[in-house]
């Protein structure tokens, strides 16, 4: 049995340092509605040919965290459209300084101001982006690239951990899902 142990220690300790969490900075807009959001899916551009908007493994990362937070992927009426970009090179990114989106949900304020903050973002940078479908606007972006060099977009554990990353930010269950994994059932009356 303690050979057992032996064997299994360093396969364990090994999956647990797959994962290096990247820097990850978020904005999100006063309008969304966070908690009233129960489908999603994503952003496609028919005919357009863009590898930095088309990568099949980020696609089912994202599609694996949305789910795991209770989201139901559909293509008719989506409350949520998830968009995505690979940045390559190095850019200047405009973002803002807002309150802790967990925070500010509890009270859902609109009356705030979007204070600017300019980003200067290395090489590798993946960008995600929410949009309400009904509003059509962005409600919530995030992005992350690393302090060490840049993201390698044709490393599939380089993808992962930068969709891990940056979805870890988008901390809102689908309405109506709740901690077991079932959806929640209301009782007739």
């Amino acid at each position: 049995m303690k050979k057992f142990y032996l064997l299994i220690m360093p396969a364990l300790m090994a999956s647990c340092l797959g994962y290096k969490e990247l820097p990850v900075e978020y904005d999100y807009s006063y309008k969304g509605n966070f908690k009233k959001y129960r489908t999603f899916d994503l952003l496609t551009s028919p005919g357009i040919e863009d590898s930095t908007m088309q990568n099949e493994f980020i696609e089912k990362s994202i599609v694996s965290r949305m789910k795991f937070l209770g989201y139901r992927q559909t293509d008719n009426k989506p409350h949520l459209i998830i968009g995505y970009k690979m940045f390559q090179d190095s850019l200047v990114f405009n973002g803002y300084i807002q309150p802790d989106i967990e925070e500010w949900a509890k009270t859902q304020t609109e009356n705030l101001n979007y204070d600017k903050q300019q980003y200067n973002l290395k090489t590798g940078t993946l960008l995600i982006q929410f949009f309400d479908r009904k509003q059509h606007r962005s409600i919530w972006q995030g992005y992350a690239t690393t302090l060490y060099g840049s993201i390698d977009f044709t490393n599939q554990r380089h993808l992962r951990n930068a969709v891990i990353s940056i979805l870890d930010k988008y901390r809102f269950w689908a309405e109506g899902f709740v901690a077991t994994g079932e959806p929640e059932t209301k009782e007739i009356q």
